[in-house]
């Protein structure tokens, strides 16, 4: 049937729209594409010039810090202010510069002295962290681990403070996202899992898997029935607490003085024990499952402390069985499916444990313990097979959070003994992460100029590992990212990619970002990126000019 002219005329309309439409959207790829060439030629000229670099990678969005301990990221100068206020009175003991309740002793001054001793102020800044940690007398991981101790005492009752501390210096540094870890149930699973019936290790190892996932599940009744169930209340508690003291502290309700921080989102990381009993460790895996399920904030565990102790060591085949059952249970009942989980793994270096202990640690965390990423990583090319584990790595899309000031202070691995490289080559996916960054006295841009002056990442290799962040993120909902590998925006977005200005955003655009969170803060990351390439680059003012 021949087409009326109105119909011809319409068609004619809706060609020259759709060329119109495909030719704006490639001047906008092109200029956007232009914007990123010129911003990686500016950088790539600044290599050389450090000082010039961390001012440059300052400015530079980050996206999110996915591996950070909460009590570790404090710097120790807050420490000794938050001790000189607390009621009952701390003091420092001397010697060992641990804080402790007051007891009358000469030998403990109370903290506050610290404020008006300066010869004791620096000592326990040193102390406390990684600085002037080579006048120590004590290796960097004992150093490092040693710290924690020394200021625990101020901490329990401080969360508040110190998130509102993490997220003011991450708005700072371009830093969008955090996920902190801590113990938010103060012990109540741990305590709970004390409780159980619990067969010894040789028992334990002659089981086969399925009589080890029977009696699992029937410790797992035991806990539910009994005191873990508290563990998500007093959860929930305790991070309404930290939100409530964040916001007082920034000003959040205030849009007139609310600080940048009060933007950066933040979620938690349920901390499990490596080094606890058998049985504490796994109900504190039942307990951070109980606590996701019960609030959105919680969205996965880790297991935590020195991977090279002996304790640790011991434990980990039993402990990559019990997450391989929790796995199960994840997958069986989906409520549960919130609860994440994300391994510190291979944390270790060679002479720190013996050669048969860096083996298996990476690909059994991957493998059994079902991690969706890893923390560290660092022993990778140790392990058994090493390559054909990075390329199971890469295809199953396993990200590795890369600590590299914690790998140097702790482990004495920088440079080319470092991993880092082999992981990008392999396509593996990688983001920077600060770990301890108040202990190690580092930020997220020292984390960005190490990796660029240790291993000539190039500029879009940053970009990309600030993408990787939110992408794997633990944050709710679909990604921005149909090909998150080659950055494709999803077919809702996709003619708004070069979008900056959200009022311009297509309806069904603005629909899927306010469905879904990830790739709500994607999209934010993306209109960062193009704010700071547009801006990048300009010439500097010669100071001299305006001299008479």
């Amino acid at each position: 049937m021949p087409r009326s002219n109105s119909q011809v005329r319409l068609l004619a309309l809706l060609a020259v729209w759709l060329l119109a439409f495909y030719a704006e959207a490639e001047a906008q790829k092109n200029i956007r594409v232009g914007a990123e060439q010129k911003t990686a030629q500016h950088f790539t000229s600044l290599k050389g010039q450090p000082l010039e670099l961390y001012a440059f990678l300052r400015k530079m969005p980050k996206g999110g810090d996915l591996h950070l301990h909460l009590s570790g990221s404090v710097y120790a100068e807050s420490y000794i202010e938050w001790a000189a206020k607390a009621k009952p009175d701390l003091c420092v003991d001397l010697t060992t510069l641990v804080l402790s309740p007051c007891d009358g002793s000469s030998s403990r001054p109370p903290a506050s002295s610290a404020l008006t001793d300066g010869v004791l102020y620096r000592r326990m800044i040193d102390a406390w962290s990684m600085r002037n940690s080579e006048l120590s007398g004590l290796s960097g991981h004992d150093q490092f681990f040693d710290a924690f101790g020394k200021f625990g005492a101020v901490g329990s009752n401080r969360y508040g403070d110190m998130v509102a501390e993490l997220v003011s210096r991450a708005a700072s540094e371009g830093v969008s996202y955090l996920e902190v870890m801590l113990t938010p149930d103060n012990g109540k699973s741990r305590i709970a899992g004390g409780a159980l019936q619990w067969p010894a290790d040789d028992q334990l190892a002659a089981m086969s898997k399925d009589e080890l996932n029977a009696f699992f599940a029937k410790q797992r009744q035991a806990l539910l029935q009994g005191q873990v169930n508290g563990s998500a209340q007093e959860s929930r508690a305790l991070l309404d607490q930290i939100e409530s003291k964040r916001k007082q502290l920034l000003a959040c309700d205030d849009p007139n003085r609310a600080s940048p921080g009060c933007k950066v989102v933040v979620r938690y990381i349920f901390q499990l024990a490596r080094m606890a009993p058998h049985s504490q460790a796994f109900a504190q895996m039942v307990g951070a499952m109980e606590a996701a399920k019960a609030d959105s904030r919680l969205v996965g565990m880790n297991l935590v402390q020195p991977e090279d102790s002996r304790a640790s060591m011991n434990n980990f085949p039993l402990q990559m069985a019990m997450l391989d059952y929790i796995n199960g249970v994840k997958q069986s009942e989906k409520e549960y499916e919130k609860a994440h989980i994300t391994l510190h793994a291979g944390e270790l270096a060679p002479g720190l444990v013996p050669p048969e202990g860096l083996r298996f640690h990476i690909r059994d965390s991957v493998k059994k313990g079902h991690a969706k990423r890893v923390g560290h990583g660092v022993d990778i090319m140790y392990e058994d097979n090493p390559h054909e584990l990075l390329e199971e790595m890469a295809d199953k899309n396993v990200m590795v959070e890369v600590c590299l000031s914690s790998n140097d202070k702790i482990l004495g691995v920088r440079g080319k003994q470092h991993p880092l490289p082999i992981y990008l080559k392999y396509g593996v996916p990688v983001a920077l992460a600060t770990d301890d960054l108040g202990i190690s006295r580092s930020d997220m841009t020292q984390e960005y100029l190490k990796a660029v002056e240790d291993h000539d990442v190039g500029y879009t290799q940053l970009k990309g590992m600030a993408r990787a962040s939110l992408e794997h993120a633990f944050i709710a909902g679909k990604s921005l990212w149909r090909d998150a590998k080659r950055a494709v925006v999803v077919r809702e977005c996709e003619r708004d990619a070069a979008v900056s200005n959200d009022r311009s955003l297509s309806a069904e655009c603005r629909r899927f970002l306010e469905s879904n969170e990830k790739a709500r803060l994607q999209w934010e990351l993306e209109k960062a990126y193009a704010l700071f390439e547009k801006s990048c680059c300009q010439k500097p003012r010669n100071p001299t000019s305006n001299r008479p």
